[in-house]
């Protein structure tokens, strides 16, 4: 990522509603971690009549700032950008609030939090208010169910964890898949947006140029896993201990999942092979030119 540095401010406190533009405000959650940067940023579109994108954990003060937020309008869509927890399981409690109906992303349930949309929006669907259009844009990869959102009013992408500006984006299998995206990626390309609000940091204003240096920080990192593979099995973790020289420890499984991933779509391109099913556990090889293991 030497292209360009990683972007590390960010406007505003836990709590407080920030403006950002005409139809976009801000408001930040108190959940900051090596994963979540500052926290998740919960936005707001709209004026008097409006959409929460991606409000966040369950947490009573950020809930009770979000209500406080749109005191005086009225709540119409909450849209999920992913069925990560730093995201969604602050839908429930601001819909029961607010009567606003939830869309999004495909959903899911695990033990804690349920989140079940009243409408799953497919690529290309529209949610609409009186001044703001959101388009749901399909972008697996970090997630499988992961969708960013354009606001074509202001040529803006609400990028969730897809892009953003602090840090790459964790891909984690089974659910996530380097193949997907980096075809997502690529995707982002071709679209015209002349600015980026992601699910954590601060706003994107070089969006294609981030876009081009992700992917060839993805591709640099591929090169470096394939040059660590031998005709040797190797397990992820003696992969991570080559490529990534000097990590932190705290970062280290991360890193360990991130190079899993890229293994993964590795052995499905024919470009290295595993010791059985690719998963954590397995041991690497680089692939013969006939297919298959040296």
């Amino acid at each position: 990522m030497s292209e360009r540095p990683f972007d590390l401010t960010l406007e505003g406190a836990p709590g407080e509603c920030v403006r950002l533009s005409a139809r976009v405000r801000r408001v930040l959650a108190p959940n900051p971690s090596a994963f979540t940067f500052r926290g998740t940023c919960t936005y707001i579109i709209g004026a008097g009549e409006v959409a929460v994108i991606d409000p966040g954990p369950a947490d009573s003060g950020h809930i009770e700032a979000l209500l406080a937020a749109v005191s005086g309008e009225r709540l119409r869509h909450i849209l999920l950008t992913h069925t990560h927890r730093d995201h969604y399981p602050a839908i429930a409690p601001l819909a029961e609030a607010t009567g606003a109906m939830v869309a999004g992303c495909r959903g899911t349930h695990d033990s804690v939090f349920a989140y079940k949309p009243d409408r799953v929006l497919e690529d290309g669907e529209r949610i609409e208010g009186p001044d703001y259009t959101l388009t749901a844009l399909a972008t697996p990869g970090h997630a499988a169910n992961h969708l960013c959102y354009e606001l074509e009013e202001e040529k803006a992408l609400f990028s969730g964890d897809h892009v953003m500006g602090w840090s790459t984006s964790v891909v984690i299998p089974p659910d996530g898949n380097m193949g997907d995206y980096m075809a997502s990626l690529r995707r982002l390309l071709d679209r015209d947006h002349d600015i980026y609000w992601p699910g954590h940091g601060g706003p994107v204003t070089e969006p294609k140029r981030l876009v081009r240096a992700l992917l060839q920080h993805r591709r640099q990192r591929e090169k470096t896993i394939l040059a660590a593979l031998g005709e040797e099995p190797l397990t992820i973790d003696s992969i991570v201990e080559r490529v990534y020289q000097g990590i932190a420890e705290n970062l280290r499984e991360a890193a360990a999942q991130s190079t899993l991933a890229h293994l993964c779509d590795l052995v499905t391109r024919g470009e290295a092979a595993s010791l059985g099913p690719a998963s954590r556990t397995a041991r690497y090889l680089r692939a013969s030119p006939e297919g298959g293991a040296d």
